[in-house]
Order: C-alpha cells, then sequence, then structure tokens
C-alpha cells in the first residue's frame, strides 16, 4: 500500500542522485515519502520496508539539526551502477547547440551574513573558547551567499559541472516544499558506509585552497599537512567517531593514518575509519544518526558547539552540513555529509560554506577558507563571489 496523500505533496521534479566513479545511484519518481515521527529513524525506515517489500531503497536527506525530520523517499524507478552510466543517462547534456550562444545569466549576491561579520563571529567563537565556556575545544562556523539569477537555475546542467571532479561525490536530492527545491553538491567526505558487517568513515578536517600553480599548489598540501592547528582540529574529528563507533564494533582502527586528500580546490586533511559491527542488520541511518553532525560541521563538545553555532551563525542551516544517502531493506547504506553544496529553487541559489575554528585559528583566514569553499560551485556557476562572470580562463 502507498501513501499516496503523502506522494501527492512529493513529486520530485529532479531525480536524485549520487554520483561517483566507485558508485552511482540515481532515483526518479516517488511512491511515498517516509512519515515523520517521535520513534527511532532505524525503526521507521525498518516498518516502510516491512510494509512495502518491493522496494529497493529508501533515499533523501538528514537535516543538520538532527531534531527535525529526516527526508527519505522511494523512487519509482532505481538505477545502481559502479561507473558513472546511469547518471548519464539520467542527467543527458542538451542534445542541441543554439547557433548563436545565449546571453550569461545576469546574477545578484547576498551574503549571510557578509564576510566581516563572520569573522567577527569567529573571533566571538574563539574568545568563548578562551574563556573555557562549556568546554569548547572546536567550533564549526559556517556562512551562506544567496544567488539570484534573471532565469531559473539549471540544477542539472550544476550538477553535471560538479560531478567533472572526480574526487567527490557529485549529489541531487530534491526537496519536499510549496515550490520545487533541490539540494546540489559535491561532497568529498563520507560519513558511513555499511555493506553488510563491514563500515567505513572517511572525515576531513583541516583544509587548505588549492592552486593552479604546480609548486604552490604542493607547498599549500605540504604545509597542511604539517599544520599543527589542522591537525588538531582533524583529531578531534577522528577520535569523537572512533569513540561513538567503539561500542558496536567488534573491529574498528583507522590502519592508514591521517593522510591528504583533494579535491579539484581544496586539500583537507584525512582518515579513512574501517570496522566491523557486532550487528550487521544494524541500519546504516541509524549509523549515520549516531555520529551526525560531526565535529568537522558541529565541533567539540556537540551539544555545546551547537549552541555556539546557533547563537554566531544567524541562519537556519537546513540541510546544510546534514547527510545525504540512501539505505535498503538488510541494513546497508551509504550516507555523505552535505557540504559544498547550493539550494537550488526557481531562480535562486543558495550556497554555503563552513571552517573549523579551534585556538589558534585566524579569522581572516577562516573567512579566506570559506571563500575558497565557494569555489567549485561558483565556478560550476560561471559567476564570482560577488555574482560578476568568470573570465573564460578561470570557469
Amino acid at each position: 500500500m502507498r501513501d499516496a496523500g503523502t506522494q501527492a505533496r512529493f513529486a520530485p521534479a529532479l531525480p536524485f542522485a549520487l554520483v561517483s566513479d566507485r558508485e552511482t545511484v540515481v532515483g526518479r519518481g516517488c511512491l511515498g515519502v517516509l512519515p515523520a515521527g517521535e520513534r527511532p529513524l532505524g525503526e521507521r525506515v525498518g516498518d516502510w520496508f516491512a510494509a512495502h517489500p518491493s522496494a529497493r531503497l529508501l533515499v533523501g536527506a538528514l537535516p543538520y539539526d538532527h531534531r527535525r525530520p529526516a527526508h527519505l523517499f522511494q523512487p519509482a524507478e532505481v538505477s545502481r551502477s559502479a561507473s558513472r552510466a546511469c547518471f548519464a543517462a539520467a542527467f543527458p547534456p542538451p542534445a542541441l547547440v543554439p547557433a548563436a550562444p545565449a546571453a550569461a545569466p545576469r546574477w545578484t549576491a547576498q551574503p549571510e551574513p557578509s564576510l566581516a561579520r563572520y569573522r567577527t563571529a569567529v573571533a566571538e567563537a574563539l574568545a568563548m573558547m578562551a574563556r573555557g565556556e562549556d568546554g569548547l575545544r572546536k567550533i564549526v562556523l559556517s556562512r551562506s551567499l544567496r544567488l539570484n539569477s534573471d532565469r531559473p537555475v539549471d540544477a542539472s546542467a550544476l550538477l553535471r559541472r560538479l560531478a567533472e571532479d572526480h574526487h567527490a561525490v557529485a549529489f541531487c536530492v530534491p526537496l519536499p516544499g510549496e515550490r520545487p527545491r533541490a539540494l546540489v553538491g559535491a561532497t568529498p567526505e563520507l560519513l558511513i558506509d555499511k555493506k553488510g558487517a563491514a563500515i567505513v568513515s572517511h572525515p576531513l578536517a583541516g583544509s587548505a585552497r588549492r592552486s593552479r600553480e604546480k609548486v604552490a599548489d604542493e607547498a599549500a598540501a605540504r604545509a597542511l599537512l604539517a599544520s599543527e592547528k589542522d591537525n588538531r582540529e582533524h583529531q578531534e574529528v577522528v577520535s569523537a567517531i572512533l569513540d561513538q563507533l567503539a561500542p558496536y564494533c567488534t573491529e574498528l582502527g583507522a590502519p592508514e593514518g591521517t593522510q591528504l586528500t583533494a579535491t579539484n580546490s581544496m586539500w583537507h586533511l584525512g582518515t579513512r575509519i574501517t570496522g566491523r559491527v557486532r550487528d550487521a542488520a544494524m541500519p546504516s541511518v541509524d549509523i549515520a544518526a549516531l555520529l551526525h553532525p560531526t565535529p568537522a560541521v558541529c565541533g567539540t563538545p556537540r551539544a555545546a558547539a551547537d549552541r555556539a553555532i546557533a547563537a554566531l551563525e544567524g541562519y537556519d542551516r537546513g540541510f546544510y552540513a546534514g547527510a545525504v544517502g540512501w539505505c535498503d531493506a538488510s541494513g546497508d547504506g551509504t550516507w555523505h555529509v552535505a557540504i559544498r553544496c547550493a539550494e537550488i529553487a526557481d531562480a535562486e541559489a543558495r550556497l554555503y560554506a563552513g571552517a573549523g575554528i579551534v585556538p589558534g585559528s585566524d579569522p581572516q583566514a577562516e573567512g579566506d577558507e570559506t571563500s575558497a569553499k565557494f569555489a567549485a560551485l561558483l565556478r560550476a556557476l560561471g559567476i564570482d563571489e560577488d555574482g560578476h562572470p568568470l573570465p573564460e580562463d578561470a570557469a
């Protein structure tokens, strides 16, 4: 039996997609939406699959605020592949090239907050840690850039451009609402992948902007790897994830240690965590909910950092810094941290970027880091942070 009432309220205009060289999942249409409820998410997901035995997957997104309902739905059609073939079929490039190129979109940009106000918030976060408030050791502060175009934003074209970065997982998640919305991005960070009893998490924290010039790019990577501040920030994330997973695992470790990882625009410190859960039927969504939000998007201690974020950021993160992914009836699934993304609705694109603040952080540098993290999406849109067109060699 399908939830026809819920289905009528959610008719996605775009397919759901997770796109990478390792695995691509595409879901078209909607047969029903997981109802909100007070019971744990994993239990409600289990009830859904019990009531819908033909369902292959539930797909969707978890909001940053774990107290708010997840947005999970059953696609009418699901395609999965170990390559990108099903992505190309769902998001094909335009078949025809116009004889004369269309005029470029005109954009206006409104930062929320301004870069100057963001740097002030960073300074306030540093002062809170210096005073020892709530035992705070790390606070992740983000800022938003609201862009408005003179025409509807082509979310499919944006996703195709973001998917050109083979170091990240491109995603598109249609969202509920009175008007069509979608969360589109390219995240480098794996929250949890679960296959049977085997689990993998690959947290990132500590970042540096990449350079097109090889010598400068290599120097930035070496400096990040040697940075005491960035390594300290990174270890806050790794330690928290290991501590949260340990009670549920028979094996758990990070055998490769901390290493450099990269997207086309950023260097990151990353640690690949692997393990085996005691209960192979434990739902991947329960593990995602256990870990989320990690110190990579919130801070430590979690509750205190979350309160500081609410006081200092001044806007609702929504699904930014949440998680995007899928789960199945066996408990398997994959969830990625929803960063490097934008919420698209009609002619508006709202971009998000954040930075981890720890003692020793510099407000100027942290503001610059958020600008660097906007770069992939802005480049895909063909504009700079002020909404001006990029030079052809930079687009």
